[in-house]
C-alpha cells in the first residue's frame, strides 16, 4: 500500500510515523483483494492511502489533534477524520472508521458477484421438459 503523508502545524517524530504507518498498514489484510500479483508472486498495490496529520491553530480546550486519511480503491475513494486530544488517539479512531468502511465496500462487492452469478444461473436453467 501506498503511503503519502502530510503533516499541519506540527513536528514529524519517527516514533509518530511508525505508529502511523502500522495501523494503516494493518488495515491491508482487509483490503487484500485489492491487490494484483505479477509473475513472482508479490503484489502490487493498487491502493493509496493519502493521511493528513495536524495540530489544530487557535484551539480552546478540548480536541487538539486531527488525523484524516483519504483511501483510493479501484472505482472508490472513501475517507475517515478524526479529531481527538492525542495524536494517537485520533489515528487510531481514524483507522477503525477507514476499517468499517473497507468491510462495508468489500461486502458490496461481494453480493454484487452473487448477484450477478445468481442471475447467469438462472438464464440457464433449462426448463424441467428438456431433461
Amino acid at each position: 500500500m501506498k503511503i503519502v503523508l502530510k503533516t499541519t502545524n506540527i513536528q514529524l517524530e519517527e516514533k509518530i510515523k511508525k505508529f502511523l504507518e502500522e495501523k494503516i498498514n494493518s488495515l491491508e489484510k482487509f483490503a487484500e483483494d485489492f491487490f494484483y500479483n505479477d509473475s513472482k508472486g508479490k503484489g502490487k498495490p493498487k491502493i493509496e492511502a493519502w493521511v493528513e496529520i495536524a495540530k489544530l491553530p487557535k484551539h480552546r480546550k478540548g480536541k487538539v489533534f486531527y488525523a484524516e486519511c483519504q483511501m483510493h480503491f479501484p472505482g472508490k475513494s472513501i475517507r475517515a477524520e478524526s479529531t481527538e486530544e492525542s495524536l494517537e488517539a485520533a489515528i487510531e479512531k481514524m483507522k477503525d472508521e477507514l476499517k468499517n468502511q473497507i468491510i462495508h465496500y468489500k461486502e458490496k462487492i461481494i453480493t454484487k458477484y452473487e448477484k450477478g452469478a445468481k442471475m447467469a444461473k438462472k438464464k440457464l436453467k433449462l426448463s424441467r421438459f428438456a431433461q
